[in-house]
């Protein structure tokens, strides 16, 4: 547990953002509605729906029980030396940053804010992938963070290969996204799927060519 006991103070900043939406939505009590919309599909239209005390309550504690689960399972990967401290501090970043987007999105629309909700959902998501994609190469092999492919796992040369194209992936999708927020692109499932099928078939390739190598 030395990586959680090094960055405690850290984990509980970010336990407490996370948990901000939940601060924010008492005070704002009364002004919501008994149901509110909890999921948007494009144009900002809303497809799914939860209580009032699911919205203020139940998403941010989902999103501090997954920050804690993450933050624990991370630091007890029995390879987390290949993980580093900036690595693991920008995964704690990710569950705060993903409950205070929630929050606003379903605040915004509850109480008819004039936010964007799709404009915001798709700049996070590309900043996100732009940041996690740059972190992927400076990865070394663990079993909690980075794509876990069997084949990476059992080599190091095919796992720092694979990071590396995927993370020129990843910073490439995030691109993608940042410009769908303006120009509201079609067909970015295309880029959610490469993002993870790319790197996989490469490191499955690189994993047979060296296994016909070695028989």
């Amino acid at each position: 547990m030395k990586l959680w006991k090094e960055n405690k103070g850290f984990i509980v900043i970010t336990s407490l953002i996370t948990l901000l939406p939940m601060a924010i939505g008492i005070p704002l009590w009364q002004e919501l509605p008994d149901t509110v919309a909890t999921h948007f599909g494009s144009g900002n239209e809303p497809n799914g729906w939860s209580s009032r005390e699911f919205a203020v309550f139940g998403l941010p504690l989902f999103c501090f029980a997954a920050h804690l689960v993450s933050a624990a399972f991370t630091a007890v990967d029995p390879k987390k030396q290949g993980i580093g401290r900036k690595v693991y501090r920008m995964l704690l970043l990710i569950c705060p940053a993903v409950s205070l987007v929630c929050g606003l999105s379903i605040y915004s629309y509850a109480l008819s804010w004039d936010i964007n909700i799709e404009f915001c959902v798709k700049l996070f998501m590309g900043i996100l992938l732009i940041i996690v994609g740059n972190y992927l190469p400076k990865i070394r092999q663990n079993y909690t963070v980075g794509l876990k492919f069997p084949w990476a796992l059992h080599n190091e040369e095919n796992w720092n290969r694979t990071h590396r194209l995927a993370g020129g992936l990843w910073m490439l999708a995030g691109a993608f996204f940042i410009l769908d927020a303006w120009l509201n692109l079609r067909g970015m499932w295309f880029i959610f799927a490469g993002m993870v099928l790319v790197p996989a078939v490469y490191s499955l390739i690189l994993y047979l060519r060296k296994q016909s190598q070695s028989s």
